[in-house]
C-alpha cells in the first residue's frame, strides 16, 4: 500500500490560537510550513469566551503585536465592543479587552493563513511523531537544522533524540526539520455534563485520540486537566430591562500598534450584567452530587482562577450572589455567552438555575454548558525556548503546555514558531526575560514551576509590572521583533523616533520652571492643589496627585504638539519616575542572576552541601542560569549560595 510522503521545513500540529501564530511566524520567516487541524472550519476557533484581551491578557496581545504576531491585528478587524479595564487604578494594570464576533474572527484569521506564502493548511489528525536517536547527553552536529558556525545545533545540546516528522491516522508521512505541537484541548478530549459523556473536542469537534500514545512512547510525561464553558442562551428569550447595560469605550483604542485609531471608531454592541441569587445557589447545592466535578467522574484538575458556578457556590458559601456578564457572540447570531457561569451540571439543572437570574426567567438554552478534559505535557520538560529538552526540534505551545486562555496560547505559539525558525537558521533562540515582558513571565513560570492546574496569566505574577505596561509594549519589544525578522525597518524607525520624542519632552518638562505668580497659583487653587511659594519645574507639578501632564497644558505655553501615544508615555514617565527608577534597579540585579550561566552538563551530584531536594529539582529542571534555578520550588537561597560557590571554583 502506497502512502503520501511530503517534505517540509516545519510542521505545526493544531490551528488554534497557538498554531496560527506558530505557522505564520515560520512561514513569514521563509520556511515551508504545513499546519494540521482536525477541521479547517475550526481555525482560530473561540470555543469559550468571545473576547480577546482582559486583565494581563491585554498586555500579552500588545506584546505579540510588538514582536510581529497577528492576534492584535485580527481582533482590531473583528471586534464588536472594546473596553479598557482597571482605569480607576494605575497604568500598570490597565488592560484592553475586546468582544469579538467569533465567526468573523475565525474567518479573518483563516483568510490570513490561506493567503500566507510558504504555508499549507491540511485537515488531518496527526497520530505519531517520527524521531531519530542522536546519542545520550551528547552535543553533535544536527544535520542541516540549526547548524551554527561550529556545526552544532544551537538547541540540540543535551537532547536524546531529534524530530524528523509526523504521521497522520491515514498513514501519510510528513518529514520536517522542526515540529510545533499546539494541540489545545483536543488530546483524548471528552466533554461532560451530568451523566452525559461525549468523547469529542469543544463544540462537538472531533477529538485527537492517537497522538498521546506516541508522546508516551517518546518518554514525554502526560497529565490531564479540565476546563469548562457556560451555556449559550437565545437572546430573544432574555429581558435586558432587568439587567445592567455595559457599553464600550469612546474613543476606541486599538490592540495593534500598526492600526490607525481613526479607522476603527464605530458603533459598538452592548454587554449586560446580571447576578445569581440564593435561589440559584440552593438549586446548585441540592444537585451538587450530580455534577461530575464533585462525583469524581472528572479526573482532570480545573482552573483555580476561572471556576465553575458550582465551584463558586460550594467554596464561597458566604457570598449571596455572583456577577454574570451576558455577552453577544457576534453580530449575526442570537447566541449570548454567560461569562462567569461555566458548569458541568446536568441539563435539567442548567435549565433551572439559569431561569432564577434577573432577565432570565424565560431563558432558552441553545447549547448546554459542559466541562472538557484533555491530555497535556509536563511543561518542565521544555527549555525556555519551548523546545523539548530530550527531543531536539520538537516544540510545545499553548494549552498542551498547561496554560489556559487564547492569549497565553497565542504568545507561546508565536515564540515556539520563532524559535523553531531560529533553530533552522542556526541562531540562538529568542528568550524573553521576566523583565522583558509578560510573555517572559508566563514561559518562565511554565518551564520552572510544576503546573498543577491550568495556568492563567495575571498582573500579580509580574514582578516588574510598572515597567511591563501594555502601553509601552512597542517601546520594549519592537527591536526584538525586528531582530527576529517580523517587524519592518519602517516600523522600527518610527518606534525609535517615538522614544526620542518622549525623552526630549521629559527633559523639557524637567528644565522648564514656573514661578509663584498670580496666574499659576490661581490655576492651582482651582484644581484643589497647594499654591506655590517659590518656583518649581513643570515635571514637579506633574507629579502631584491632583495634576497630570494633560491638566497642566493650560500653563505650559511652550508645549509642542505631540502624538497622543507620545503624550501618554510622557505623563507616565514623569508621574511614576521614582517607582520606575526603583524597578529598574531591581531589574539590573535580576539581570546579574540571569547572566550567571549554568553548564548544561553540570553534575549536581558533585556539588557538595546541596540539599537532597534541591539536587533532585535541579537535575529534573536543568536550569540554564542562576536566576532560573532560584525560581524553582524546593531550591532555597542557601542552595543558590552553594551553587554559586561551586560554579566560581
Amino acid at each position: 500500500m502506497t502512502n503520501v510522503v511530503e517534505n517540509y521545513d516545519a510542521v505545526v500540529v493544531g490551528a488554534g490560537h497557538a498554531g496560527c501564530e506558530a505557522a505564520l511566524a515560520l512561514s513569514r520567516l521563509g520556511f515551508k510550513t504545513i499546519v494540521f487541524t482536525v477541521s479547517v472550519d475550526s481555525i482560530a476557533l473561540m470555543p469559550c469566551n468571545p473576547n480577546i484581551g482582559g486583565s494581563s491578557k491585554g498586555h500579552i496581545v500588545r506584546e505579540i503585536d510588538a514582536l510581529g504576531g497577528e492576534m492584535g491585528k485580527c481582533i482590531d478587524k473583528t471586534f464588536i465592543q472594546s473596553k479598557m479595564l482597571n482605569c480607576s487604578k494605575g497604568p500598570a494594570v490597565h488592560s484592553l479587552r475586546a468582544q469579538a464576533d467569533k465567526q468573523w474572527y475565525t474567518r479573518e484569521m483563516r483568510r490570513t493563513l490561506e493567503n500566507q506564502e510558504n504555508l499549507t493548511i491540511r485537515q488531518a489528525e496527526v497520530a505519531e511523531l517520527i524521531t531519530e536517536e542522536i546519542g545520550a547527553r551528547e552535543t553533535r552536529p544536527y544535520d542541516d537544522v540549526g547548524a551554527n558556525e561550529k556545526g552544532v545545533g544551537a538547541n540540540a545540546c543535551g537532547a536524546l533524540k531529534k524530530i524528523i516528522g509526523v504521521k497522520t491516522v491515514s498513514g501519510a508521512t510528513y518529514f520536517a526539520k522542526t515540529v510545533v505541537l499546539a494541540t489545545g484541548v483536543y488530546l483524548n478530549a471528552r466533554c461532560l455534563y451530568g451523566d452525559v459523556i461525549e468523547h469529542t473536542g469543544p463544540n462537538g469537534l472531533k477529538a485527537a485520540n492517537h497522538l498521546t500514545e506516541s508522546l508516551l512512547k517518546e518518554g514525554i510525561t502526560i497529565k490531564r486537566f479540565k476546563t469548562g464553558t457556560p451555556a449559550r442562551i437565545d437572546k430573544r428569550s432574555l429581558d435586558f430591562s432587568k439587567m445592567e447595560e455595559q457599553k464600550g469605550d469612546v474613543p476606541i483604542v486599538p490592540f495593534s500598534f500598526s492600526t490607525d485609531p481613526d479607522s476603527i471608531q464605530k458603533e459598538q454592541v452592548s454587554c449586560w450584567l446580571t447576578y445569581t441569587n440564593e435561589t440559584t445557589h440552593d438549586i446548585i447545592r441540592k444537585n451538587i452530587a450530580r455534577s461530575p466535578l464533585f462525583s469524581g467522574v472528572i479526573e482532570g484538575t480545573g482552573p483555580r482562577y476561572c471556576p465553575s458556578i458550582e465551584d463558586k457556590v460550594m467554596k464561597f458559601p458566604d457570598k449571596d450572589r455572583h456577577q454574570i456578564f451576558v455577552e453577544p457572540e457576534g453580530l449575526y447570531t442570537n447566541e449570548m455567552y454567560l461569562s462567569g457561569m461555566s458548569s458541568s451540571l446536568p441539563e435539567d439543572v442548567q435549565h433551572q438555575i439559569y431561569r432564577t437570574m434577573p432577565g432570565f426567567e424565560n431563558a432558552v438554552i441553545v447549547r448546554n454548558a459542559y466541562a472538557i478534559e484533555y491530555d497535556l505535557i509536563d511543561s518542565t520538560e521544555l527549555k525556555p525556548s519551548l523546545e523539548f529538552k530530550n527531543i531536539a526540534g520538537l516544540f510545545g505551545a499553548g494549552q498542551i503546555n498547561g496554560s489556559s486562555g487564547y492569549e497565553e496560547a497565542a504568545c507561546q505559539g508565536f515564540m515556539a514558531g520563532v524559535n523553531a525558525a531560529r533553530l533552522m537558521q542556526g541562531k540562538e533562540p529568542i528568550i524573553l526575560k521576566r523583565s522583558d515582558g509578560y510573555i517572559g513571565v508566563l514561559i518562565d513560570d511554565l518551564v520552572t514551576k510544576d503546573t498543577t492546574e491550568p495556568y492563567r496569566m495575571m498582573t500579580s505574577r509580574a514582578e516588574y509590572r510598572l515597567l511591563l505596561r501594555q502601553d509601552n509594549a512597542d517601546l520594549r519589544l519592537t527591536e526584538i521583533g525586528y531582530e527576529i525578522g517580523l517587524i519592518s525597518k519602517e516600523r522600527l524607525d518610527y518606534v525609535n523616533s517615538k522614544k526620542e520624542m518622549i525623552q526630549k519632552e521629559v527633559e523639557r518638562l524637567k528644565n522648564t520652571h514656573v514661578g509663584a505668580n498670580e496666574k499659576i497659583n490661581s490655576f492651582l487653587k482651582s484644581l484643589g492643589t497647594t499654591e506655590l511659594l517659590s518656583g518649581v519645574t513643570l515635571a514637579d507639578l506633574c507629579k502631584r496627585p491632583e495634576l497630570s501632564y494633560e491638566i497642566i497644558a493650560e500653563i505650559d505655553e511652550e508645549r509642542p504638539r505631540l502624538p497622543r501615544e507620545v503624550s501618554e508615555q510622557v505623563g507616565i514617565e514623569i508621574k511614576y519616575e521614582g517607582y520606575i527608577a526603583r524597578e529598574m534597579q531591581q531589574v539590573e540585579s535580576f539581570k546579574k542572576m540571569e547572566g550567571k550561566k549554568i553548564p548544561a552538563d553540570l553534575d549536581y551530584d558533585k556539588v557538595i552541601n546541596l540539599r537532597i531536594e534541591a539536587r533532585q529539582k535541579l537535575k529534573k529542571f536543568r536550569p540554564e542560569n542562576i536566576g532560573m534555578a532560584s525560581r524553582i520550588s524546593g531550591v532555597s537561597p542557601a542552595d543558590i549560595s552553594v551553587l554559586l560557590v561551586y560554579l566560581k571554583k
